[in-house]
């Protein structure tokens, strides 16, 4: 079984080096890697079981929103479904909140959403690095909100009032690489 705690100097060790390699690597590079990598990740990610996804997903949500949590910020959510698709990776997860905790569907259940956000995993990294704004990114048809609008909305504030300082310092330091690494590639590119 795997173990989270046991594999946190690891990647902390590896997300230090990452920046030295960035700056190394030729623009090129770095773009092909940003077009590539959700075809590299999307056959692999099929093969991840649905508890696996659960045991790693729900605990990182209460880590990161426990004070809204607390606070009662997620009894919106109390019967409704969000389904949230990352477009490129074809990876769909359903959550809701129930008894104080939030909650996580699989796929074969054939949950009926309530609400729907969508996007390719770029922007999803953009967001959680603080890139990106997710109200820049629908109005760009990047991030896409379907069904009940004032869950959306609900939903949409949640997201910005996320603090990614309080997830553990190795998976920060990854959100922040990534988002930084898709900023500034997408920054030294030509424009087009």
């Amino acid at each position: 079984m795997f173990n989270l705690s046991a594999a946190l100097p690891l990647a902390n060790s590896i997300t230090a080096s990452l920046p030295k390699l960035e700056q190394r690597l030729p623009i090129k590079v770095k773009a092909n890697l940003i077009k590539v990598m959700p075809k590299i990740l999307r056959p692999s990610l099929r093969f991840v079981p649905f508890s696996a996804q659960k045991s790693l997903l729900i605990p990182a949500l209460h880590t990161i929103f426990n004070e809204a949590i607390e606070d009662g910020d997620f009894e919106f959510l109390q019967g409704k479904w969000l389904k949230i698709s990352i477009i490129d990776l074809e990876l769909d997860w359903w959550l809701s909140f129930d008894q104080d905790q939030l909650i996580m569907a699989a796929a074969g259940e054939k949950i009926a959403e309530d609400v729907c956000f969508s996007a390719n995993g770029d922007d999803l990294i953009l967001i959680a690095g603080r890139k990106q704004d997710p109200d820049t990114l629908f109005f760009q048809r990047r991030l896409k909100i379907e069904g009940d609008t004032e869950l959306g909305l609900e939903v949409k504030n949640l997201i910005d009032a996320i603090d990614i300082e309080q997830l553990p310092s190795s998976v920060h330091s990854l959100v922040e690489f990534s988002a930084n690494f898709l900023q500034n590639t997408r920054n030294e590119l030509p424009k087009q």
